[in-house]
């Protein structure tokens, strides 16, 4: 039996069966999930985590509005409440996430990150619904390749993705998010989507995270292999689904 002292709110794991297998020896980093990895009981103490520095707090603020942001795209409809909350855990983080940073002792900001951090990959945001997870699944090859942190990662191809499957069939969940999230809205939807996106990259970049692969990698000469290896087991994303060629877009 597994269980849990919480120290960074990032990845859900306190309260779900997912975890990620690393071999660096072959640049991979491969997802892993099981019944038996879900812990029978998780302490989560807010002040454990006043010691994550500023940088890794932002990641992990970025690692939770991504796992939000994997289920909230997701390729069907009628998901109205789920829809609501996930929208009210990204208003939560982007809330109290700048708060953590510049005071690293606050406990109600602590917490309620924390909070927010677990209930994003409970289950509870993708229940009936398939997700997307594309971004992950290309920020594990970066990551793979490179001492790259996950959020920092996740930081830089999130608002790229969004730009690259932004279309007439897909524009409604990204209008929902500007408008609900970031309160934004454009002359017509197609520009408010667009400035919904924007927000996000805004958000990261507040945060002092990096938002292009550029300030993170030495150069190109590996993105071939990284778009090869994120389709190694087939084309990835629910929303839009991508291939080689599309990842390394």
């Amino acid at each position: 039996p597994l269980g849990c002292i919480l120290t960074l709110s990032a990845t859900g794991t306190e309260m779900n069966g997912n975890s990620v297998v690393s071999d660096l020896t072959k640049n991979q980093k491969l997802g892993l999930g099981s019944e038996l990895l879900k812990p029978k009981f998780s302490v989560l103490d807010p002040s454990y985590t006043s010691s994550v520095n500023e940088y890794y707090t932002a990641a992990g603020v970025v690692d939770i509005c991504s796992h939000i942001f994997e289920q909230y795209f997701s390729p069907i409809d009628g998901t109205f409440v789920l829809d609501r909350l996930s929208e009210a855990l990204l208003k939560t983080v982007i809330h109290y996430g700048p708060i953590a940073l510049k005071e690293p002792n606050n406990f109600e900001a602590r917490e309620q990150i924390m909070w927010a951090g677990t209930l994003a990959l409970n289950g509870t945001l993708n229940s009936g619904k398939p997700g997307d997870w594309a971004t992950h699944g290309i920020e594990h090859e970066v990551s793979a390749y490179y001492d790259v942190a996950h959020g920092a990662g996740l930081s830089a191809l999130t608002p790229y993705w969004m730009d690259y499957v932004l279309n007439d069939n897909t524009k409604d969940r990204f209008i929902n998010l500007a408008r609900n999230v970031f309160d934004v809205e454009g002359e017509d939807n197609l520009e408010t989507a667009k400035k919904g996106i924007l927000a996000v990259k805004d958000f990261f970049k507040s945060l002092n995270m990096p938002v292009d692969l550029k300030s993170l990698i030495p150069d190109d000469s590996k993105l071939n292999l990284m778009a090869k290896g994120a389709v190694s087991f087939g084309e990835i994303g629910g929303l839009k689904r991508l291939n080689e060629n599309d990842v390394l877009n």
